[in-house]
């Protein structure tokens, strides 16, 4: 690994340690095993390194993981492949806990950062699209448009249930089935 890498992985490893507030630049370069320096040169600060390892370490955990529930529901009808998915939620959830902590203490901090908000502005388009391909492989019959659609939806209540989920302890989550009870409300007669 490279020092951009390495200063990757020695934020997640320190922030999974101390938190992210708790969290210094020295801890950071210490775990990553490269000079202070470093995070200047590879990210600008430590709030962009913090927020790109954050983005990365979920967008790999929990991105992964829908990746493999969409998957799964191949060639299922979309309401089915929509309760599905958000059905099994939890269990990412449960799996990325430690990740989704951080990320939920970082949110505060890149609301009141432009940069940290510029770089999530640029990231979100990839992971749109990355949904869509899935959904596109798994669901041939949606347009481009419609799985560009149905991929906003899936990452936005991702978010959201996400929140739910930790503030609740999986308890205010509601079921795939009342959702899709819900859109289909709110469908066009």
């Amino acid at each position: 690994m490279g020092n951009r890498e390495d200063l990757l992985a020695g934020a997640r490893k320190a922030i999974m340690e101390r938190g992210v507030a708790k969290t210094t630049a020295r801890d950071i370069a210490a775990a990553a095993g490269v000079s202070l320096a470093a995070i200047g040169y590879h990210f600008g600060s430590k709030d962009r390194l913090v927020t790109e390892a954050l983005a990365e370490a979920l967008g790999t955990g929990i991105g992964d993981a829908m990746e493999a529930l969409i998957r799964e529901t191949a060639g299922r009808p979309l309401t089915e492949a929509f309760t599905t998915m958000v059905d099994g939620l939890p269990a990412v959830f449960a799996d990325n806990r430690e990740a989704m902590l951080a990320s939920m203490e970082n949110m505060l901090r890149v609301a009141r950062s432009a940069e940290s908000q510029a770089f999530m502005a640029e990231s979100l388009p990839g992971a749109y699209l990355d949904i869509a391909r899935s959904l596109l492989e798994t669901h041939p019959q949606l347009t481009a448009e419609q799985a560009d659609d149905v991929a906003a939806l899936y990452f936005s209540l991702t978010q959201g249930l996400s929140i739910l989920w930790m503030i609740s302890d999986g308890q205010a989550m509601p079921p795939g089935a009342r959702l899709v009870a819900a859109m289909t409300a709110l469908a066009p007669e």
